[in-house]
């Protein structure tokens, strides 16, 4: 990396490898390979940029309590945190809280294809249990909450004396008009909703986006007062994955459905032909909408591309 001239690496730390059981005693090789490859790094020049959870819940907390679902999950992850905070804090000046939670909600507890691969007929495959009506949402709520707390505990605690910078990264996609329908360009607005809003509307509004709201009714958790102050404004910069362009089209039919998910909840689908056929579009004029719509719509925050392609 330092051949290349590059002066930035981001990477995870594995909360079960460095406390296996999700709370209590550290791996000490678990904690003895971060602290290495941190110094390595920076020795070198490279700043690590840090990602604190990916997709990697001890498996512990998910037999005890089913994980993501509990709110008990909050104060486990807040503790594993602080114990990252301690070790590496005096080093580590970029803290990302959460890789793509908007990915992880709707794999593991929607369509049931990525661990805990919990989901309910028709929407998900091979469900073994789960409700994917509405555990992908109660996932998100904690997920919320969860990362609040790490940001109230690293800015009251932490940054002060350590000087780093503390966000979450959010996977996005520009969400494009595959007509001019009138139709197609409210899909498209409701899929930006649906996709970035879900979290970037309650870390700068305090809320979940009003058409989540009406779409998904009471199934969507209630934000309460003292949960909407904790959310606002919990970041120092939103990290951004972003990829391809999605045509989007209405689909009027899905809303009108007695059982619902999440994808049916938004009302967009996507052209037949772009999902059979791979002809997602790539392309960076895609990133540079995607940026002005972060910057007008969520008042401008500071951004790190953290992946693209």
């Amino acid at each position: 990396m330092q051949d290349l001239g590059l002066d930035a690496y981001r990477f995870s730390i594995s909360w079960p490898w460095l406390i296996p059981d999700g709370r209590g005693e550290m791996n000490l090789k678990g904690l003895e390979y971060y602290n290495n490859l941190i110094d390595e790094l920076i020795q070198h020049g490279i700043q690590p940029h840090v990602t604190i959870y990916h997709f990697d819940l001890p498996q512990s907390l998910q037999d005890e309590y089913n994980g993501l679902l509990s709110p008990r999950f909050i104060d486990d992850y807040t503790m594993y945190v602080d114990t990252c905070f301690k070790s590496f804090g005096d080093r580590v000046k970029h803290w990302v809280t959460i890789n793509k939670p908007n990915v992880e909600t709707l794999g593991g507890f929607d369509s049931g294809t990525w661990p805990p691969q919990c989901c309910s007929h028709p929407f998900g495959r091979n469900c073994t249990g789960g409700n994917s009506m509405t555990e992908p949402y109660i996932a998100a709520h904690h997920l919320l909450l969860a990362h609040a707390s790490t940001v109230s505990l690293y800015r009251n605690k932490y940054q002060a004396s350590q000087k780093g910078h503390i966000g979450i990264t959010i996977l996005t996609g520009w969400y494009a008009l595959a007509t001019n329908a009138s139709q197609d360009v409210v899909a498209a607005i409701r899929m930006n909703d649906f996709h970035i809003g879900w979290f970037m509307h309650p870390l700068v509004y305090r809320d979940y986006p009003p058409v989540m709201k009406i779409r998904v009714g009471a199934r969507l958790p209630n934000v309460t007062v003292e949960q909407s102050k904790k959310l606002s404004r919990s970041f120092d910069f939103i990290g951004l994955n972003h990829y391809a362009i999605f045509p989007m089209v209405a689909d009027g039919t899905a809303f009108n459905l007695k059982q619902r998910d999440y994808f049916a909840d938004r009302g967009v689908a996507n052209p037949t032909k772009y999902i059979l056929e791979g002809q997602n579009e790539y392309a960076p004029w895609a990133l540079g909408e995607q940026l002005e719509h972060v910057k007008l719509k969520y008042g401008n925050p500071a951004i790190i591309i953290h992946e693209s392609g």
